[in-house]
């Protein structure tokens, strides 16, 4: 017997949910060990500065991973706008935090292109504000029948 919850959604909209919560869950597991390594691993390695990026890096990846999975919970294969929400917070966490992680640890990594990856950083940033913009504008769209389904 499935649970009632499931008996509203229909195939597509469980896939969607699923393709984001699976997609969080990554984000969440990632998380954690770049924290880890972060407070254990590159303390004695990097500078007070670089493991302060590094740390922002990690909580931002933190904050919109909570927010994949709320937005798991409003998405249907249907909304466009939720679609396109979970996108820009997946772009965001990739090109905002991944930059993060590659600036604080370039004195270590010694890779010559992350010195030009800066302007990657504020490209991720605005990722996340879409993202918000998107889930905003879809549920403030909803009709009041499927806000209460």
């Amino acid at each position: 017997m499935q649970p009632s919850f499931l008996i509203l959604l229909d195939k597509r909209e469980l896939i969607m949910s699923r393709r984001i919560i699976l997609t969080a869950s990554l984000f969440g597991i990632t998380a954690v060990i770049l924290g880890a390594f972060g407070a254990h691993g590159l303390k004695s390695v990097v500078g007070a500065d670089n493991l302060s990026i590094w740390s922002k890096g990690v909580e931002y990846q933190f904050y919109h991973t909570f927010a994949l999975l709320f937005l798991s919970q409003l998405a249907t294969a249907k909304s466009k706008l939720l679609n396109l929400s979970y996108l820009f917070f997946t772009l965001g966490i990739v090109l905002f935090s991944g930059s993060l992680y590659l600036l604080a640890t370039r004195e270590i990594l010694n890779l010559g292109f992350v010195r030009f990856i800066g302007p990657v950083t504020p490209i991720g940033g605005l990722c996340f504000i879409l993202g918000w913009a998107f889930l905003f504008v879809a549920v403030s769209n909803r009709s009041d029948s499927k806000a209460k389904a």
